[in-house]
């Protein structure tokens, strides 16, 4: 009997090694998911979850140890990519129009860098979707804009 407790108790704790040993790649690969395609804003380059700085009830995520500094140093220079980020990684979400601050008409969307932004009417959807690159980015997300059009989402 005492083999059999030794023989379990070992398969025990190799299943809770593997466990432990699997829950943070796991954490990691739902993390890397998340960040696939979002760019340091101070580079431009690929994202890695380890280096971030809380910024408007949410995280920033950057490319590599200086970036964050460079953001801390000039954070209004790089505000609207930053802003962009918070909702393509779903910490934010568009709640009025951005250009206006009146409600949303969900058939009045423009893509903006990999993110689906929604305005009030027409007018508000064809200046942003006239602009191009940056200047897109900079008319959904600007500081101004993201105060009126977006809200941290509410966590369960």
């Amino acid at each position: 009997m005492s083999k059999r407790l030794i023989v379990n108790g070992s398969i025990l704790a190799a299943l809770f090694a593997f466990l432990v040993a699997a829950a943070p790649l796991s954490i990691a690969e739902e993390e890397g998911d998340k960040l696939k395609d979002v760019k340091c804003p101070v580079s431009g380059k690929a994202v890695v979850a380890d280096k971030t700085v809380e910024y408007k009830e949410g995280m920033v995520y950057f490319c590599c140890p200086g970036c964050p500094g460079a953001f801390g140093k000039d954070t209004e220079k790089f505000a609207h990519k930053a802003n962009h980020q918070l909702v393509q990684t779903g910490q934010y979400e568009g709640t009025k129009c951005p250009l206006s601050g009146r409600a949303l008409n969900k058939d009045k969307v423009v893509e903006v860098a990999g993110v689906e932004v929604a305005f009030c009417c027409p007018n508000c959807q064809g200046k942003v979707a006239d602009a191009e690159g940056e200047e897109q980015i900079k008319l959904a997300f600007n500081d101004k804009a993201f105060e009126k059009g977006f809200a941290p989402v509410k966590k369960d």
